[in-house]
């Protein structure tokens, strides 16, 4: 399932641990009147944005504004030169280079939900009273 049908699914009330995109279609290419990011602001779980700064379905200064407006809950995490798939113009290397990046940051991001606590539900537990 991709990204934006995952938040979609979470936005209506599907209870999820977090959510990570890559390469998150915030706009159809040329459109970035067309946003697509209303549902998203009522998601208040941790999320990561992992976009390339070429990503044509993703201009980054609009990409910005939208993760601004969530809130501390997301994170953006650029590949410096990647498309929508996170290719660079430098064939040689590009690819492996930038899926290692985002792999990378999306393990660094999995540790940061492990540690504050957001990755898994904690189960309450009831005590026996004593007599």
């Amino acid at each position: 399932m991709g990204g934006r049908i995952a938040s979609q699914i979470a936005a209506n009330g599907v209870d999820v641990n977090g959510l990570f995109f890559l390469g998150y279609p915030l706009h159809p290419i040329g459109k970035t009147d067309q946003l697509r990011d209303e549902h998203l602001y009522r998601i208040k779980k941790p999320m990561l944005f992992v976009s390339g700064t070429r990503d044509s379905f993703a201009r980054r200064d609009l990409l910005e504004k939208v993760v601004s407006k969530i809130g501390s809950n997301a994170q953006v995490h650029w590949i410096e030169n990647g498309d929508h798939s996170f290719k660079t113009p430098d064939a040689k290397t590009g690819s492996i280079d930038t899926l290692q990046e985002a792999l990378a940051s999306l393990i660094d991001w999995f540790q940061m939900c492990d540690t504050c606590g957001c990755s898994s539900e904690q189960e309450e537990t009831t005590q026996p009273e004593e007599a």
